[in-house]
């Protein structure tokens, strides 16, 4: 059963926004200021630009693969089951830490206020967003959105009332830590920006994501990197730098001065929405990773089981709410800086995965949207992530290494018995080796992904094309050659004798007549048996040689059924007719490059299906 496609614009925008507006600003922004001083404001603006350079290859592997699972899908298709299952597990143990945090940081502020225990408080807000997000994906976004206009509501004015009670002295010495300070601070806080593969994860539920991907992370990027630049500039000014420098509240206490016991109030509240905005978009995505898992058979198959009602993916849910639960059991600041080091991990595989899908040049990568400046924006990239997971320290990447061993372990224990599957960077080595060493199983796969992607519907006849075997000739070739050729196919495939096949063609061929016109042709036959219906496609650019009047045909469309298949039959016929009919189908026919292309001119062809 399919997921539900129940993200808007709005509620790509608000799930990014919600990942990325969190502790990053509410809590980092005095650690940021100590190291950066007045001009940390610059640091978050850089952060923000490279999480935009970053995000780009991002995007166009979201729209190329809509699928849920994100990185994880993208790794998978790109470098095999081995690195996919690692990433599917790190991803999942990460987002799902973030959530744990964001559920910590809601449980210490009702502490604050009400004195309940952190753990059953945790407890109570798990089960809270498990529940809103198995009653549906529709659901926990419209939650996710009126969380993120009062949020930023609540920003915006701060912003406005704090920018004419600045003090311009609070900016001076500005470069008194230095420019190389600025930069490093600008790696520190990019954490906050970390979050976006949350969307990712969940772009298989996206309306139109063609559009709405691409548009709904990048306009979030650029508001949240403003509203955090703006918000520091505020804090800088407002707050005296012995205060800011040592303060873990920076927002509340700068609010605080501007507006009173009301503005102090106001920040708490935008605080405790966004821990709420992040813990939702957290479970929301992260719940996909085994969801993800399932449907390649790394994980049982019921993780991958939908709901009839909701159309979510219910023990995904649970069993990733339950792992966040146990996360607060635990010390999490190490743990969340080792997420941090995964995620940062997954943009660097995600740069790098651009750059196999483009050099393997598969047909069926088709992107709506192509990261910039390529090769050299993905290569920068891939050294600033790498770059900035250094930096994190060597506590938190040994921490990371301990959790890949564990993943390897589950592959090995598991995942490497599953039947193996086409990548794209075997298709990198065959173009570098030229040789046969894979199928086009990625490509159909793909495939599959644009018609789902470009809501594309799909009837019998479009799944007799996906079997299809097709062939594609360079030279002038006889009917009877071609017969030949077929008859040994359909022979294998249905144990009827290939010299019966060849004498039912012919015959056909010599009663009836199959050419309809200098175009096409359409040999089709009955043969004994039960549930059989096969299709077999040949193009030939210099034409097949029917008669001495019909000696120039570019396509046959060669079918044989059994007689209980007979209407499924009569509709193949209607659909090849209707297919061969679409405007400029015979010159695209003859332009593409190879059978791929074919393939894609019939399934993703918008002419009318017959069910």
């Amino acid at each position: 059963m399919k997921l539900k496609k129940g993200i808007s614009f709005l509620g790509v925008f608000s799930i990014a926004s919600g990942a990325m507006i969190s502790s990053g600003i509410f809590v980092l922004a005095g650690l940021a200021y100590a190291k950066a001083g007045p001009a940390v404001f610059i640091s978050y603006l850089l952060a923000g630009i490279l999480a935009l350079l970053g995000v780009f290859s991002l995007i166009e592997l979201s729209t190329a693969m809509p699928k849920d699972g994100g990185d994880y899908f993208f790794i998978n298709k790109t470098l095999g089951s081995f690195f996919g299952t690692i990433s599917g597990f790190m991803g999942w143990f990460s987002l799902s830490l973030k959530s744990a945090f964001a559920i910590f940081g809601i449980s210490e502020i009702i502490l604050l206020y009400t004195g309940m225990n952190p753990l059953l408080s945790g407890f109570l807000l798990t089960l809270f967003f498990v529940l809103i997000n198995i009653i549906g994906i529709k659901e926990a976004v419209i939650f996710q959105i009126i969380m993120i206009v009062g949020l930023i509501s609540i920003l915006l004015a701060y912003i406005f009332l704090g920018l004419p009670k600045i003090n311009p002295a609070n900016f001076t010495p500005f470069f008194h830590s230095g420019i190389n300070e600025i930069l490093i601070t600008s790696g520190f806080v990019f954490i906050s920006f970390g979050g976006l593969l949350k969307v990712a994860n969940l772009s298989e539920e996206i309306i139109n994501p063609k559009k709405n991907i691409p548009l709904g992370i990048i306009s979030s990027v650029i508001v949240v990197t403003l509203l955090y630049t703006f918000i520091t500039v505020v804090i800088t000014g407002t707050l005296p730098p012995e205060v800011f420098k040592k303060t873990f509240t920076p927002v509340a206490d700068s609010a605080k001065l501007i507006m009173g016991t009301l503005g102090y109030t106001l920040i708490i509240i935008a605080s405790f929405l966004a821990f709420f905005t992040t813990a939702n978009a957290g479970i929301m995505s992260a719940s996909r990773y085994p969801l993800a898992l399932s449907r390649d058979n790394l994980l049982p198959k019921k993780f991958a089981v939908v709901h009839p009602k909701f159309k979510t993916p219910i023990l995904s849910i649970f069993v990733t709410g339950f792992f966040i639960f146990l996360y607060l059991l635990l010390p999490l600041e190490m743990l969340v800086k080792a997420a941090s080091t995964i995620i940062l991990t997954s943009y660097v595989l995600t740069n790098l995965s651009v750059i196999i899908f483009r050099e393997s040049k598969i047909t069926n990568y088709k992107p709506s949207f192509k990261a910039p400046f390529y090769p050299w924006l993905q290569i920068f990239s891939i050294f600033l992530f790498s770059f900035f997971i250094i930096e994190l320290g060597s506590q938190a990447i040994e921490l990371s290494f301990s959790f890949l061993f564990i993943c390897v372990v589950i592959y090995m224990a598991y995942g490497r018995k599953v039947k193996k599957k086409d990548y794209a960077l075997l298709h990198v080595l065959k173009r570098i080796a030229d040789q046969q060493i894979l199928e086009n199983t990625l490509e159909d796969e793909l495939r599959d992904i644009i018609a789902n992607r470009d809501n594309i519907e799909q009837d019998n006849f479009d799944s007799l094309l996906r079997e299809a075997k097709f062939y594609d000739f360079d030279d002038k070739m006889e009917y009877k050659d071609l017969i030949r050729k077929v008859a040994d196919y359909f022979s294998k495939q249905t144990n009827i004798d290939k010299n019966t096949l060849i004498e039912k063609f012919m015959k056909r061929q010599k009663e009836y007549g199959t050419v309809v016109s200098d175009f096409l042709a359409i040999p089709h036959i009955i043969i004994e048996g039960k549930n059989q219906m096969l299709l077999t496609i040949a193009r030939n650019k210099k034409g097949f040689i029917f008669s001495d009047k019909d000696n120039s045909v570019k396509a046959v469309f060669i079918l044989i059924g059994t007689k209980d298949k007979r209407l499924l039959h009569l509709k193949a016929l209607a659909s090849i007719a209707n297919l061969v009919s679409q405007k400029n189908f015979q010159t695209d026919w003859l332009n593409a490059k190879n059978t791929v292309e074919l393939k894609n001119l019939m399934i993703l062809n918008n002419r009318k299906r017959i069910n």
